[in-house]
């Protein structure tokens, strides 16, 4: 599966990951909040993955007003 991170592995976007299992399915283990460049934590399982389901938008880049 493609675009999955191991625990360990450097988050590429703050946001929220869904843990799936060895074959991509969702687990009943839920979602983590990661920031950005954090170590993913480690799974409920071996095998286990991350999925990234719902990315941050912290608005970086743009003026206050």
């Amino acid at each position: 599966m493609s675009n999955t991170l191991k625990p360990g592995q450097t988050a590429p976007r703050s946001g929220q990951y869904q843990i799936v299992g060895p074959r991509g399915g969702q687990t009943p283990h839920g979602e983590r909040t990661v920031t950005k460049d954090e170590p993913m934590p480690p799974t409920p399982a071996a095998g286990q993955r991350y999925v990234l389901v719902d990315p941050t938008d912290n608005g970086a880049g743009r003026g206050r007003r």
